[in-house]
C-alpha cells in the first residue's frame, strides 16, 4: 500500500464507529531479563491503536518489580514504570513479560501478588517465558496455553498435567499466552480485532507493515524441511520419530520401519544427505535437547540425562564432553 493509499484508507474509516468508553488499562510486568523485542511487540501495537484512532483507547501500564526501579531488558534497554508489584491496581489485562530462566524465577511476592490479581477478575496474559510464570503462580490450571519453544522442554519436565500448545498464542477464556518474539504482533492484533473490530485491527497492522497476520496456531518453528536441511520422505519422517522420542530413544530398526525403508538405506540416506549416520544424528538432537534444559531448567543432571533418554547421568556427562568438549556441569 503506497503513501496515497494509506491517506484514502485512513480517511475511509470512520473514526467515529470505533466504540466511546473509557480507555482499557493493561498493566505489563516485564520481568528483569525481559526480551525487548517480545515486549516491544506487544506495547507498540496497543500505543499505535491510540495513535491511529486519535482517542486513547488502551492505557498501558508498565510495573516493576520494586518501587523506583526501571525493568531491565536483556540488553542494554530499560523500560520505566509507573506501578510496582503488590499494588492493587484496577486492570483490564496484565501481561508477563519474562525471557532466560523463567523456571527457576522463585519470587514469592510476584506469584502470590499474581494470584490477586487474577483472583479480582483480571485478565492474566503470559508473553515468551511469561507463561512460566502464569503457571508457577498457579494460574493455567486447566487452562490451554502456549510457551516459546525453548522453555516448553522445561515447562512440560516442571508440570507434564499443562495443556501445552506449539502455537503462537492461545486464548482461552481469561487467559492469554504468546510464544514471544514477534508473535505479540498477532495475539494483539486478535485482541484489537475482538476490542473495535478486524478493520481497525488491520489498519494498525498496516501501520508497522505487519501485512502477513498469522492465525494463533502459526507454527513458532521453521517447519521440519527447513530444521533438518533435507526434502527426503524417509529422512523427514524418521526425524519426526526421534523428536517425538528424546525421553525413550526408539531403535534404528524401528526408525526405518517408519520410513518405510531398510535400516541400512536410511544409514545411507542420513550420511549421503545430512553428513551423519541415523544413530549418530539422533544422539546429537537429544544431547542439544539436553544443553537447552541445562540452560532454562534447574532440573539436576540425572533429571536432565532421563529426560534425554540417558541411562544415567555419568553416562550422560561423558557423552555430552565428548559431543561439547566440556561436561554438562559447565553450564551451571
Amino acid at each position: 500500500m503506497d503513501f496515497s493509499n494509506m491517506v484514502d484508507y485512513l480517511s475511509d474509516m470512520d473514526m467515529s464507529a470505533l466504540p466511546s468508553r473509557p480507555a482499557r488499562r493493561i498493566g505489563i510486568l516485564p520481568l528483569p531479563g525481559f526480551a525487548i523485542l517480545s515486549y516491544a511487540a506487544t506495547a507498540e501495537m496497543l500505543r499505535a491503536a491510540n495513535l491511529q484512532a486519535r482517542a486513547p483507547l488502551y492505557d498501558v501500564v508498565n510495573i516493576a518489580v520494586s518501587l523506583g526501579e526501571a525493568a531491565q531488558s536483556s540488553g542494554a534497554a530499560q523500560v520505566t514504570c509507573q506501578a510496582q508489584v503488590g499494588e492493587d491496581l484496577d486492570l483490564e489485562y496484565l501481561f508477563v513479560i519474562a525471557g532466560g530462566d523463567p523456571v527457576s524465577f522463585d519470587d514469592r511476592r510476584v506469584l502470590s501478588w499474581l494470584s490477586r490479581m487474577a483472583r479480582k477478575g483480571t485478565k492474566m496474559g503470559g508473553v515468551s517465558g511469561g507463561p512460566v510464570i502464569l503457571a508457577k503462580a498457579g494460574l493455567m490450571e486447566g487452562r490451554r496455553m502456549t510457551v516459546h519453544w525453548e522453555h516448553a522442554e522445561a515447562l512440560a519436565e516442571m508440570s507434564p498435567h499443562l495443556m501445552i500448545e506449539r502455537s503462537l498464542y492461545v486464548i482461552d477464556r481469561d487467559r492469554v499466552t504468546c510464544a514471544g518474539g514477534t508473535a505479540p504482533m498477532d495475539l494483539m492484533h486478535a485482541l484489537i480485532a475482538s476490542h473495535h473490530g478486524a478493520q481497525f485491527a488491520r489498519m494498525v497492522s498496516d501501520w508497522f507493515m505487519h501485512t502477513e497476520v498469522r492465525p494463533s496456531a502459526g507454527p513458532q518453528r521453521a517447519g521440519l524441511v527447513e530444521r533438518v536441511g533435507s526434502r527426503v520422505p524417509a529422512i523427514l519422517d524418521a526425524v519426526e520419530m526421534m523428536e517425538s522420542h528424546v525421553a525413550d530413544p526408539v531403535t534404528l530398526a524401528d526408525l526405518a520401519g517408519i520410513a518405510g525403508v531398510s535400516p541400512r538405506q536410511l544409514n545411507r540416506l542420513f550420511r549421503d544427505k545430512l553428513g551423519q549416520s541415523t544413530m549418530v544424528y539422533y544422539r546429537d538432537l537429544r544431547l542439544r535437547t539436553a544443553q537447552a534444559l541445562l540452560r532454562n531448567t534447574p532440573l539436576s543432571l540425572t533429571q536432565v540425562a532421563l529426560a534425554t533418554g540417558f541411562a544415567n547421568s555419568a553416562h550422560f556427562s561423558r557423552v555430552y564432553a565428548q559431543s561439547f568438549g566440556e561436561p554438562p556441569s559447565a553450564y551451571r
